[in-house]
């Protein structure tokens, strides 16, 4: 693959993300949204092992358990903290930390346990890009911060961190199909009781199995498998940065599809956010590999 198209691989994967929310609004009004992730997961799950067992199949061997481990349950995790943080704290305060603290997370674990101390051009990015992601989600309601939402949203974005920094060390030894279909499996697994403490009647209801499979297919199984093979190419630092398009696209479509109002200062933090990924995406790129160092787990 190319390494120049890397970034726009995570982006991509960011522009289905960020259809979530607008397809969560067609979801019947019994769907409770931790029910939604949890059935999210599953499906992307089952989609990844169908799509494995077609293209070849699975070689689990020398596959690093506990790094695997690790990614999953992070994965798990994000689901229920960020729809927790939302409900919580809000739509706003709970989003712009949860997906704003991603980036600096990630930076600081590459430094730490990686040794790889994060570009200028990355932190200007990340800067502008977290700017941005506060603009547009800030003056969309009060504002009301709950320490424990606040801690909840702060959890979401160490488990996306983790998740990244993980699966680009696993990316980098095994098949990135192979990877997402082995990490998604097992968090549809640690998520599984979520299918029989909420209501589950919703998914016999046409839009309710039909937004399960828009959200498993693609907002999880193509989604993941784009950023997985973007992270082959770049650090998880850069790829968490990149995510950011994200808020951009649902913000887009809450305009265009939802009828949502953007006022000015919405509009130049979607500015701000779009010049911060075009910093990172057109930024010259390092030789394939130069400063990666392995994860031991």
């Amino acid at each position: 693959m190319n390494v120049k198209i890397a970034p726009l691989l995570i982006i991509f994967a960011a522009v289905l993300w960020g259809t979530t929310g607008t397809a969560q609004t067609f979801a019947p009004e019994a769907a409770h949204p931790v029910a939604i992730g949890a059935a999210r997961l599953a499906v992307g799950g089952l989609f990844l092992l169908v799509l494995v067992f077609f293209t070849g199949g699975l070689n689990i061997k020398g596959w690093p358990v506990k790094a695997t481990v690790l990614a999953a349950v992070s994965m798990a995790l994000f689901q229920p903290l960020f729809f927790s943080a939302v409900t919580i704290t809000g739509v706003a305060i709970g989003t712009v930390v949860a997906i704003g603290s991603a980036p600096i997370i990630s930076g600081f674990l590459e430094w730490v346990f990686l040794k790889r101390r994060p570009s200028n051009i990355w932190w200007g990015s990340t800067f502008l890009s977290i700017s941005g992601c506060l603009m547009l989600f800030l003056n969309k309601e009060s504002v009301v911060v709950d320490p424990v939402g606040i801690l909840m949203a702060l959890g979401a974005g160490l488990s996306f961190a983790v998740y990244a920094i993980v699966s680009r060390d696993l990316v980098g030894k095994h098949p990135s199909l192979s990877v997402v279909a082995v990490v998604f499996t097992l968090s549809a697994v640690c998520l599984a009781p979520f299918l029989f403490i909420f209501d589950m009647t919703w998914l016999s209801d046409a839009r309710g199995w039909s937004i399960s499979l828009y959200l498993g297919i693609m907002t999880t199984g193509i989604a993941y498998i784009l950023f997985a093979k973007g992270l082959t190419y770049v650090s998880s630092s850069t790829a968490v940065t990149l995510a950011l398009a994200e808020p951009l696209t649902a913000a887009l479509f809450g305009f265009f599809l939802l009828g949502e109002v953007l006022n000015l200062t919405a509009w130049i933090g979607m500015l701000l956010l779009m010049v911060g990924i075009a910093l990172l995406v057109f930024a010259p790129k390092r030789s394939v590999g130069e400063g990666q160092q392995e994860l031991t787990l």
